[in-house]
């Protein structure tokens, strides 16, 4: 496929302002996204927007990966409804360097230039930028932006945040100039800052420049978009979200969703993916395609050695292996997913329960019991007691429910 085609069999097109989209498919063009430092790190729904641009890169064109020190100092408002908590610059110099790690690691050796928006907005003067750029845009453009009317009929918005399109539409005026940029791409939520950009580039120097813009990633079964701001965001810091956490993310996906995901997130072939959705379809209780999505994913936002890891751990917490055979490694790292206790002297199951805190109360642990709640070893455990001839090399996982992370490692 040509590199339109596949982009859009991947699900990677929501608008762009190419009018003929093939016109990606021949000479190199020069293209940029952007993140702001915001945290210490992107969430897998910025790293959508990455491996978009990395199949820019491996089509020939050349990539500007902005860290947006000036815009993170204000903080991009779409879709908020309070003002962001401005940042220290020491907070943001050291998210920078934090987030720049995981370009490396997601670009790997591809060719790719980093650029800081800092370095061209810290010697502006005030009067200087609206006399050469704030003088071309339009304040009708500005204040019918959708997300200044919600800010403006709810809580209000500071000028800091009204101006962030202003801002973000100079970058790639600054890149369009400087560097030959002529397209950006981005989330389908940046689409109005984008144009923001093409229209000052048009007006300031009478040519055109293009934005490419991907949908909002969202699992189907739930309706979440994948976001910082989402409850329970999966980040690519393993210290916020662990190898395991996030490997397991991936493999609780949806049926509805899964194809979906292996064409965005991985580089499999089409003819890979029909292959993994016919064997999937085929016996869907062996989540063969989360499978290959979960490793994927994880091996290449943490690298083989730990998506391994968070494999195999995995494979104990829910049952798939016996978690006698688990190596100190990957008992090291159960311990550091789930609660784990140490057995000194025989307790009753509920005393237990509640030890490890899979019960409020023995009361609500005796009624987990006999409703067939608790699980132990992976196999449903109905006995007030706990059987010592259970524990396998001196140890067993006790769950509650169907989550591994109501689960608990037993030890004697």
């Amino acid at each position: 496929m040509t590199l339109s085609e596949e982009l859009k069999w991947r699900g990677l097109l929501e608008q762009t302002t190419y009018k003929d989209i093939t016109d990606i498919d021949h000479d190199p063009i020069s293209f940029y996204i952007g993140v702001d430092p915001s945290s210490d790190s992107i969430t897998i729904g910025n790293l959508a927007v990455l491996i978009l641009a990395k199949h820019f890169i491996q089509a020939g064109h050349k990539a500007y990966i902005l860290i947006g020190g000036a815009t993170g100092s204000i903080g991009d408002p779409d879709g908020k409804t309070e003002e962001r908590q401005l940042l220290s610059l020491k907070t943001i110099e050291e998210n920078k360097k934090a987030i720049i790690q995981q370009y490396r690691q997601i670009f790997e050796d591809l060719p790719y230039t980093i650029v800081d928006n800092y370095d061209w907005f810290k010697d502006i003067k005030f009067l200087d930028f609206l006399r050469n750029v704030g003088k071309h845009v339009p304040m009708r453009q500005m204040v019918n932006r959708e997300f200044v009317q919600t800010r403006l009929n709810g809580n209000g918005i500071s000028f800091a945040e009204f101006s962030y399109s202003l801002i973000q539409g100079y970058d790639f005026l600054t890149l369009f100039t400087e560097k030959g940029v002529s397209l950006q791409i981005a989330g389908s939520d940046q689409w109005g800052n984008a144009l923001a950009g093409v229209d000052l580039i048009r007006r300031i120097t009478g040519k055109s420049a293009n934005v490419w813009t991907m949908p909002l990633i969202i699992d189907k079964s739930s309706g979440k978009k994948f976001g910082k701001t989402e409850a329970g965001a999966v980040w690519l810091n393993p210290k916020k979200t662990s190898p395991t956490s996030f490997y397991q993310f991936w493999i609780n996906t949806s049926d509805e969703s899964v194809i979906d995901f292996l064409k965005i997130y991985t580089s499999f072939t089409k003819e890979d993916i029909l292959e993994i959705e016919n064997k999937h379809n085929a016996k869907p209780k062996n989540r063969l395609a989360q499978k290959a999505l979960a490793i994927n994913v994880t091996k290449l936002v943490h690298g083989q050695k730990l998506a391994n890891l968070a494999e195999s751990v995995t494979g104990y917490l829910i049952g798939d292996q016996d978690i006698s055979l688990a190596s100190d490694e990957e008992l090291s790292t159960i311990r550091s997913e789930i609660k784990s206790y140490k057995i000194e002297q025989d307790m009753d199951l509920e005393m237990i329960l509640v030890a490890c805190s899979l019960a409020k109360s023995k009361s609500e642990a005796r009624k987990l019991i006999s409703n067939q709640g608790i699980y132990v070893n992976n196999q449903k455990y109905t006995d007030s007691n706990l059987n010592r001839q259970l524990f396998k090399n001196g140890r067993l996982l006790i769950r509650r429910g169907k989550a591994f992370k109501d689960s608990a490692l037993l030890e004697i």
